[in-house]
Parts: C-alpha cells; structure tokens; sequence
C-alpha cells in the first residue's frame, strides 16, 4: 500500500509538459486562421496540440526551432494551433460555432501532434502524425507546393 502511495504522489508531482505552439510563429485560432487564409487565398497549416504533449514539445525544440523551417512557414502558410482537448468556442467563416475539441475530432486529430496543410475552405491536402523532424517538415512543404501548383 505505501509503495502505492509513493508512486501516485510521484505521478502527481511530476510536472506535465506544457506544448503549446512554437514561439517565434503566428499561430492563430483556427477560425481566425480560416478567414485570413480565405481572405489571402492561402493554404493553412493547422497544428492540433493538447496540453501535456511531449511528443509536441519535442518538435517544437527539434524542428520548429529551425530559422529555414520558420521562414517557410510563416511566409507560405496562415498558421493556426487547435488544442485538440479544449472546449474552447469558435465561430467558423460559415457561420458554423464549434469547439477546438470538435475541430480536432472533425480532423481526425485524435493523437497528437498532428500536422495539416488544408485548402482555405479546409480540404485536407497533406497530413503529418506525430514527432516530426526540420527534414520532414520540408519535406511536406515541397509535397504541399507541389500538390497546389497541380505538379503531383
């Protein structure tokens, strides 16, 4: 029983990772993200995150670090982080008022990170599952760009 305890308090003590969207970007909510990219006519990259993931923080340390990864991001995609647990309200360009958790559900963002290029009217392009490499994020970009400029 003792060893029980010990354990529980030290799973309760033990401090969560907190992943949240990589500094250094402009992430947005996800609706606001749907209508700058509706206004821009520009593909969204959706990050769908949750609180405690350590496989997200890990490809924020990794890969979202990177000055190449940054660039190219910010500079061809509106940028939007979901937290797939939250219930945090949202109205969508279509009028629709919906949950982060129903956003994430709708997106099949049921592990996380989960990573989404997406038509501005949020037809999944390309779909990334959990910790991803600066290598891998380029690489999805060119799939991406390839995909929109009708190369693929």
């Amino acid at each position: 029983m003792r060893r029980i305890l010990l354990i529980l308090l030290s799973v309760l003590f033990v401090p969560a990772a907190w992943a949240e969207a990589p500094e250094g970007y402009p992430f947005h909510d996800f609706d606001r993200a749907m209508k700058q990219a509706r206004e821009q006519n520009k593909t969204l990259f959706v990050y769908f995150g949750r609180y405690g993931c350590g496989y997200c923080e890990k490809t924020n340390k990794e890969a979202f670090s990177d000055d190449r990864v940054r660039q190219i991001y910010t500079d061809n995609y509106v940028l939007a982080y979901v937290d797939s647990e939250s219930g945090k309200r949202l109205q969508l360009p279509s009028g629709e008022r919906i949950t982060e958790h129903e956003v994430g559900t709708r997106y099949d963002a049921f592990v996380t990170p989960v990573f989404t290029f997406m038509t501005p009217e949020g037809k999944p392009l390309k779909r990334l599952v959990g910790v991803q490499r600066i290598e891998d994020l380029m690489n999805a970009h060119d799939e991406v760009q390839s995909q929109i400029n009708g190369k693929s």
